[in-house]
């Protein structure tokens, strides 16, 4: 499974943005996909994620109520709305694949076995 993420941008506070991860190689609709980030100096950081079959959405308390994660399965797409922007929000972003896990923990990076190339959010302040 191949995946590459996009949108990622410069935006100021208080501002959107739409990052899109498309998959390739493989039946996107039997994949777990996660969204995480990496600010600069500190650890990767679960995002968001949507379970195959009934989509399930998951996400950090840092963004829930700002982001929204939604899969496209007739696009192999996975997007992540974020909104209302704030600086600690700048960071790279990645998505991530798992297939079908039994035992899915979707905060967690070792649940998934494909990651993309990440995008950079930058927010000023």
């Amino acid at each position: 499974v191949q995946l590459q993420a996009s949108g990622g941008g410069l935006v100021q506070a208080g501002g959107s943005l739409r990052l899109s991860c498309v998959t390739s190689g493989s039946t996107f609709r039997n994949y777990n996909m996660g969204w995480f980030r990496r600010a600069p100096g500190k650890d990767r950081e679960f995002v968001a994620a949507v379970s195959w079959g009934l989509g399930s959405t998951y996400y950090a308390d840092s963004v829930k109520g700002r982001s929204t994660i939604s899969r496209d399965n007739a696009k192999n797409t996975v997007y992540l709305q974020m909104n209302s922007l704030k600086p600690e929000d700048t960071a790279v972003y990645s998505c991530a694949a798992d297939y079908r896990s039994s035992l899915y923990y979707p905060q967690s990076s070792e649940s998934y076995d494909y990651w993309g190339h990440g995008t950079l959010v930058t927010v000023s302040s």
